[in-house]
């Protein structure tokens, strides 16, 4: 079968849309892997949001593609293994000309970016995302330099090597071999080099079901500044679970899913000034070709603190219920569980150990998702992922101090719920991360970092 020797500035943009699909898609089980260097189960989260930062860069629509990737890589990397990404897509913006890559071109991409990720990583490690990296580079270069080598002959072996290299990391790093896994950030570059493949190959990498189409969302949250009610006029018709969290009269908190993603921050940017901008792919889902999921019905339930708390998982289409109060749920219904409340079992349920966690999940939920397995799983994995902690005053220099602990072990937001008014901008600007802080009265503070 003949294959193009190579892909332009289009098919490179294709490539980074199916590492998006795949990377949202596989999430959970690449979190799933993720035991070294902190069993955190973040790095196919952190490899998704690296590479959804990387799209939403390049749908701004400015300048070259390859160039724009790398950009939206660098800026919006998290963890060592989308950092890892990254140095990949700096490598092919450094190595191309006009986003155009062939076999040779690809290899250069790969070499370099090992040269890049050796420069940024003091102490590297045997056995991780470098190793496969390193081999699958090597293999390019080899293949590449023989004789009527092809393009899709060089990605092809390159694959086969990082996938043998992937294979034996657990010999190399103990804490694998323990858990019986291989490297997350390893398996998360497979599926990058395998998205690519089937780019050349005009193939879907994951078959959606027959007569649908694969829509892959990405859920967008920055800081506003400005008239957020002109800003809403213009971006509700961009999305759903619009979410307007007021923190003044010229400001807000934006919360949006949508699958226009570059759009939305291109016209937010337009209207006034955004900081604090965080990308993540929700669970693709599946539409049949006609069909607008019209009569679907599902409720949410959620047992939150009134007021600010509430106002927000309301918005967000959320039944809030009071303390105590019965839960009368059923089929299709999800239920966000303390393990206190009393609800039918025939509920799917979404077990949370905090408020914090909580809120993690409702930032996540679809309620325009007719599959409402995969929007539970989704709400689990973002549960689970959120680490909680509660400092030991009640001041806002203790809430820092807390912050920075929890941060130690890794992370790219706080949530902070204080009863104390902590601004979410300077809080944000001394831990270098995004922070989300609401008050609420009469509860002890909670701070989560995922």
């Amino acid at each position: 079968m003949s294959y193009p020797s190579t892909l332009d500035a289009h098919g490179l943009r294709n490539w980074a849309h199916r590492a998006v699909g795949e990377l949202s898609h596989r999430r959970a089980e690449i979190n799933a892997l993720n035991v070294f260097p902190v069993p955190d189960s973040d790095t196919g989260s952190n490899m998704a949001h690296t590479m959804e930062a990387a799209v939403a860069e390049v749908e701004k629509g400015d300048g070259d593609v390859a160039a724009a990737l790398a950009m939206g890589a660098v800026r919006g990397a998290r963890g060592n293994s989308g950092m890892v990404l990254s140095q990949v897509l700096r490598g092919v913006a450094e190595a191309t000309v006009d986003s155009t890559i062939d076999g040779a071109i690809f290899a250069a991409s790969l070499m370099h970016a090992v040269e890049l990720v050796d420069r940024a990583i003091a102490e590297p490690v045997e056995g991780t995302v470098i190793t496969v990296l390193r081999c699958a580079a090597e293999k390019a270069e080899h293949t590449a330099r023989q004789p009527e080598s092809s393009f899709h002959g060089v990605v092809a072996e390159t694959i086969s090597a990082a996938q043998k290299a992937l294979a034996e990391t657990p010999s190399q790093l103990p804490e694998l071999r323990a858990a019986g896994v291989v490297d997350a950030g390893g398996a998360g570059l497979v599926i990058l080099l395998e998205a690519l493949l089937a780019e050349i190959e005009g193939t879907t990498s994951h078959a959606p079901e027959s007569m649908e189409e694969t829509v892959t969302e990405l859920e967008v949250v920055f800081f506003f500044e400005g008239d957020s009610a002109v800003l809403k006029e213009k971006i509700a018709p961009l999305g759903t679970s619009l979410v307007i969290a007021q923190a003044s009269d010229d400001s807000a908190s934006i919360h949006i899913h949508s699958t226009q993603a570059g759009v939305v921050i291109e016209t937010a940017f337009a209207a006034g000034s955004v900081s604090n901008l965080r990308l993540e792919a929700l669970p693709e889902t599946s539409a049949s070709r006609g069909d607008t999921g019209a009569g679907h019905t599902r409720t949410v339930y959620a047992a939150v603190p009134a007021g600010p708390v509430a106002e927000l998982v309301q918005s967000a289409g959320v039944t809030v219920l009071q303390p105590g109060e019965t839960i009368h749920a059923a089929g299709e219904d999800i239920v966000l569980s303390s393990g206190l409340e009393e609800h039918a079992t025939a509920a799917h349920t979404v077990e949370i150990s905090s408020l914090a966690a909580g809120l993690a999940a409702i930032s996540v939920y679809e309620p325009d998702n007719a599959d409402t397995a995969a929007v539970v799983e989704s709400m689990r994995d973002a549960a689970q992922s959120m680490r909680v902690a509660h400092p030991a005053e009640e001041t806002e220099a203790a809430i820092a101090k807390t912050c920075r602990q929890l941060l130690a072990a890794g992370g790219e937001q706080v949530t902070v719920i204080s009863p104390l008014a902590i601004s979410q901008e300077e809080l944000a600007a001394e831990l270098g991360v995004d922070v989300v802080a609401l008050q609420v009265p009469d509860i002890p503070t909670e701070i989560g970092v995922e």
